[in-house]
């Protein structure tokens, strides 16, 4: 049309125009991106020159009515300029317009919300689920105003501070007895208090799985490592002890005996326990001895006391090194924040922490996802949802899923290069995110082992999509677990869109308990409304090349 600006245009001839929709997903399956064109033209018949051929100069300028709906149009007024930028920045991309849509461009859960924080620095705040269900630079703009995160209480527990008093605890209510019981659990009392608060809702599942194992901990991580001297694993954990002395999740304590409701104490000083331990080389190899030693199945940490991470270590002269192993609890960090750790320990090793942001606080997020959305909103979402299953899906039949993972077989299976390319590229087509599809996926599999077209499963989020301030860096526990319904007897494109748009409804609700949303089906609460479920996450390739994992886990 004008210099520097050029566009592919598609001319066709049929007894009337069809829907440029139409035209382009077909060719977007026959074609690669480069070569879909922007606009179709439909003429009655095509024009020829003298000789018979196409005469390429009579073909008519395409007018608006030719153009895709999402063909580029520049964004307008301030708003949408602000987030074309943002947009530009997180995907990576030299331009955005008004209609493009986020998961066409590459976008996918993370990115979400380093996009939602980015928004958040310049003041910009939307509901989420618009980011999911309408996915267009326009639609978002349109929404800023629409965000649901609360103004977060001021913790009022000021440094110096030797006794804690009830109008102090901003987020919990509690009395003066409950204070003092649980402040005779610090080790240098009231003054070495930071903060209290409740749990979030993964963390309630997780205390309970604690408290009720017989022996061990189902959510006690192992991380095995190995230093070539003593002085490096010491350099290891004094790079630790600053990431933890940042990070007020990773100086938390959690507290229930004598109370009506378990809270988490913020300690202001945690130091971490380095550990030797002598094993003898002839009883095998000291890395499998640690292992054996402190395995979750019959070891536990006594996660009352702050930090909960702890180094165990031994010489291994076979190996000419130090094996350790790095116990930490799940309470304290999920993927994301083992990820920021590690980052954090690095900024630290090679001095470079001075560029490290200020560290979010957890409380921000707890305090989202108690005085956020309502219980009655939960319980109408979930209700709406759930309210006629009265079966749970049970894949091959099997209900009793309880235990303490003796039992447990692991079974991997990589998908190549090709094939991921190919999963990502046919999401983006369909203008969903790669989770929905594979959600999709897992619930057809579901419906084969359980003998149902309806399932349900259970999803585990990110927790961080309105999680508060600096949510997309924080430390914590902010992963939760919810259920998902999916008819698998339609199609598969409409099965798609229908999976997508569940799941960005449930992200409105990412900070419901489990309990509640069971409470809402209509399967008995002595029974598992499921007993399978898919965590779909995302991983950084340098991290997966590490780990030696495939495209996507």
């Amino acid at each position: 049309d004008e210099p520097g600006d050029k566009r592919l245009v598609a001319y066709y001839t049929a007894s009337a125009a069809l829907p440029i929709e139409a035209l382009r997903g077909h060719l977007q399956g026959q074609l690669p991106d480069y070569m879909v064109p922007s606009a179709y033209m439909w003429l009655e018949l095509l024009p020829l020159t003298a000789n018979g051929k196409l005469d390429r100069k009579g073909l008519p300028v395409p007018d608006q009515s030719a153009l895709l709906s999402r063909g580029y149009e520049a964004p307008e007024g301030e708003v949408e300029t602000v987030l074309a930028q943002i947009w530009q920045d997180v995907l990576k991309l030299e331009r955005v317009g008004r209609h493009d849509h986020f998961f066409e461009l590459g976008g996918h859960s993370l990115l979400a919300v380093s996009l939602i924080e980015r928004m958040r620095q310049v003041g910009l705040s939307a509901d989420v689920r618009v980011l999911f269900s309408q996915p267009s630079l326009a639609a978002l703009a349109a929404a800023v105003g629409s965000g649901r995160e609360i103004v977060v209480p001021a913790n009022g527990i000021v440094p110096g501070c030797t006794q804690i008093t009830p109008s102090m605890l901003t987020l919990v209510q509690l009395d003066q007895p409950a204070i003092e019981r649980i402040v005779a659990n610090v080790p240098g009392g009231a003054a070495n208090v930071q903060d209290i608060y409740p749990l979030a809702p993964l963390q309630e599942g997780i205390l309970y799985h604690h408290i009720s194992a017989e022996q061990g901990d189902p959510y006690l991580l192992q991380s095995r490592m190995a230093f070539d001297s003593l002085e490096r694993l010491h350099g290891f954990m004094g790079a630790l002890q600053q990431v933890v002395a940042r990070h007020d999740i990773l100086r938390t304590g959690v507290v229930w005996e004598g109370l009506d409701s378990p809270v988490q104490v913020v300690w202001r000083d945690a130091q971490l326990s380095v550990q030797e331990v002598i094993l003898d080389p002839a009883e095998g190899g000291i890395i499998e001895q640690l292992h054996a030693r402190f395995d979750a199945r019959h070891y536990r940490l006594d996660i009352t006391q702050a930090p909960l991470l702890r180094m165990v270590y031994a010489q291994d002269p076979a190996n000419n090194r130090v094996a350790a192993i790095l116990l930490f609890h799940h309470l304290a960090l999920d993927h994301t924040a083992m990820e920021v750790v590690g980052q954090e320990m690095r900024a630290f090793l090679f001095n470079q922490a001075d560029a490290l942001p200020v560290a979010a606080p957890f409380r921000n997020y707890v305090a989202q996802a108690r005085l956020g959305v309502s219980v009655a909103e939960h319980e109408q979402f979930f209700g709406a949802m759930l309210a006629d299953v009265d079966e749970p899906t049970l894949p091959f039949g099997v209900q009793d899923v309880q235990g303490d993972g003796r039992d447990i077989e692991e079974a991997e299976q990589h998908l190549d290069a090709a094939l991921a390319m190919r999963v990502r590229e046919q999401a983006r087509l369909l203008g969903v995110s790669a989770a929905s599809l594979m959600h999709l996926a897992w619930a057809q599999v579901l419906g084969l082992v359980s003998g149902r077209d309806d399932v349900v499963f259970g999803t585990v989020l990110m927790g961080r999509m309105q999680a508060g301030e600096g949510a997309d860096r924080a430390l914590g526990m902010f992963i939760n677990t919810l259920p998902l319904r999916v008819n698998v007897a339609a199609g598969a494109a409409v099965a798609v869109k229908a999976t997508h748009s569940r799941l960005s409804a449930l992200l409105g609700h990412e900070h419901a308990s489990l309990a509640l949303a069971q409470r809402c089906s209509g399967v008995p609460t002595s029974v598992p409304l499921f007993s399978a479920l898919l965590n779909f996450r995302h991983s950084r390739p340098d991290e997966m090349a590490r780990d030696g994992h495939g495209i996507w886990e």
